[in-house]
């Protein structure tokens, strides 16, 4: 057993006393203690120090080879092997192996293909690790109905879990019923009215009174996000007159946007509020929150929760243009964000989006939030059995920019095959994090926030376990050092165990996290040893494995002087 104490209190050994008492004082920063060789996996002192170090050589050295063969989508990563690369430093890529476990986490919206006990959990078999209620569509019955049987999923298992999002509608400007689609032609002239009921071949109401004065002239007003395009011509005091530039068949119920502006509707609506509330009632793990503005509507719904002893977190929908001057501001009022591309493609130049994406995924991960991407994954699954080559590029992008989880909408909630969209989805993932460079000796240490213990436990854990190649195992009764390993995103999986089963559902958003129910014991050392046999029980470690396993966090299970420690252990079936 290799083990690194970092200990505000407790004395250093007398033998590794008098080969580091001289250096103490210079040193500031931990990440200044010491160093791992790469090659042996030995940790040794560097030139500053401040812990005691005991390490023992880790005697077995993981087997080395690069990908080979097909891709096998019932994987898990924890047991991975690794090819070194060398271009100045020192690169491993994941071997896809019959028990790799795949890291970017799967959001599925349930609706009427998936809203059965059978195909919730198929779904969750394919790999679904969150199930998304659109409270835009369906009522508070058949929710009720998804609730109770993720539920009783849960119940059955200590190392599966899905999460429940529930996803408000938001304030939607859309068009009226109509008997019949209306076609739309390139140069037609068409209206909106705001008189309720209208539906002729050249007129339709909307839903949305100030939709009058949230228009001029020239606006673009795209239809079923962008489906069709409408240039504003003129307007009186009830009708906004327009000409169809991109036609198309125009149904009950479409959503406009306007280029380049948001509706001036508030963001949680009354029905919101309705929906808030039945969130509330059936202890949902998070609210995806439609077209945040600004950083008050946040605090607006965390005050409410708070004052009904609420813990949920919430997610913001970044949908709307008003949204990106206000992004910083936010992204901070959050737990994390998710990147919905229909509408922000339908308010902003579409050729933004891109852009967009990239910068919303960097501003999380510096604040170590998780973040979302959705819409359009996989749309053409909704009809088809497999997807376009450029739906699969996209969910690669989105991975390789180091999403936390990427989302299905309409092709798991009345698509023809929710299976295999979600098994798509999953393949075409674990085979991007696969071929993902990384860093073998260390992350990054400016990213490092070196004024909090925490955050310099989660760096050396996360250095430790890519240079040895282990799966990492924390314990954890708030998430905190489970989020913090997520955020250094550690080659391996991050096996989370908890005795909250709300932290449990929460963490299971996180990249790379495996969340896992366990009580704990007052006795450190059993614990650790009930852990290591569930692993070995669930066939997620095997015999002979090592495992890097660390002791921190906001609440300390076993408190010792404030100590803080990492060890490397081999398991012994």
């Amino acid at each position: 057993m290799a083990t690194f104490y970092l200990s505000t209190g407790v004395p250093l050994l007398k033998s590794d006393s008098t080969r580091v008492a001289d250096r103490l004082a210079s040193c500031r920063n931990v990440s200044d203690a010491f160093g791992i060789e790469a090659k042996s996996g030995r940790m040794y002192v560097q030139s500053k120090q401040i812990a005691l170090i005991r390490c023992s050589r880790i005697a077995e050295q993981r087997e080395v080879a690069s990908y080979k063969g097909s891709l096998d989508t019932d994987q898990d990563i924890s047991n991975s092997t690794f090819d070194h690369q060398s271009n100045g430093f020192p690169l491993s890529r994941m071997k896809l192996t019959t028990n790799s476990r795949r890291k970017t986490k799967i959001v599925c919206t349930i609706g009427p293909s998936t809203s059965s006990r059978e195909m919730i959990w198929k779904l969750a078999e394919m790999g679904m690790n969150v199930a998304r209620l659109n409270m835009s569509h369906g009522d508070h019955s058949s929710h009720q109905k998804t609730i109770d049987l993720v539920k009783e999923y849960n119940a059955q298992f200590k190392d599966k879990v899905i999460a429940i999002m529930l996803d408000t509608k938001g304030p939607e400007v859309r068009s009226g019923d109509v008997p019949k689609p209306i076609s739309l032609k390139d140069g037609q002239e068409f209206n909106f009215t705001i008189k309720r009921g209208v539906s002729t071949e050249d007129t339709v109401s909307v839903n949305y009174d100030d939709f009058i004065s949230d228009v001029e002239v020239g606006d673009s007003v795209l239809v079923d996000g962008g489906m069709m395009l409408l240039t504003v011509k003129s307007k009186t005091n009830d009708l906004v007159k327009c000409v169809v530039t991109d036609g198309g068949e125009l149904k009950s119920r479409r959503h406009l946007n306007v280029r380049g502006k948001s509706a001036t509707l508030p963001s949680i609506t009354d029905k919101d509020w309705e929906d808030i509330k039945f969130g509330v009632d059936n202890q949902v793990d998070f609210y995806a929150v439609s077209f945040v503005k600004d950083a008050r509507v946040v605090h607006e719904l965390k005050d409410y929760l708070k004052s009904c002893n609420a813990d949920i977190h919430v997610i913001v929908k970044i949908e709307s243009a008003d949204s990106i001057p206000n992004l910083h501001s936010i992204l901070s009022a959050s737990d994390g964000a998710m990147v919905a591309r229909g509408d922000l493609g339908a308010e902003l130049p579409i050729e933004e989006v891109p852009l967009l994406q990239e910068t919303i995924i960097k501003r999380c991960q510096s604040m170590q939030k998780p973040v979302i991407v959705a819409t359009n994954m996989l749309e053409s699954m909704i009809d088809h059995p497999t997807p376009t080559r450029a739906e699969v590029s996209d969910i690669s992008i989105a991975v390789r920019e180091g999403a936390d989880a990427i989302m299905l909408s309409g092709e798991t909630a009345h698509g023809k095959y929710p299976l295999k969209a979600v098994n798509g989805m999953h393949t075409v993932a674990l085979r991007m994090e696969s071929s993902l460079p990384v860093n073998s000796t260390t992350p990054n240490p400016l990213s490092v926030h070196k004024r909090h213990m925490g955050d310099m436990l989660a760096f050396h854990t996360t250095t430790m376990a890519n240079t040895l190649k282990t799966p990492i195992i924390v314990f954890t009764r708030t998430g905190s050092m489970a989020i913090l390993l997520s955020h250094y995103r550690p080659c391996s999986t991050i096996f989370a165990f908890t005795d909250d089963d709300r932290i449990k559902q929460r963490l299971v958003l996180y990249h790379g996290v495996m969340p896992i129910y366990m009580q704990f014991s007052s006795d450190a050392e059993e614990t650790f040893s009930r852990a290591l046999e569930l692993l070995l029980d669930k066939g997620h470690v095997v015999d002979g494995d090592h495992v890097t396993l660390v002791q921190s966090g906001a609440q300390p299970i076993w408190r010792k002087e404030s100590i803080h420690h990492i060890q490397v252990r081999r398991i012994l079936g």
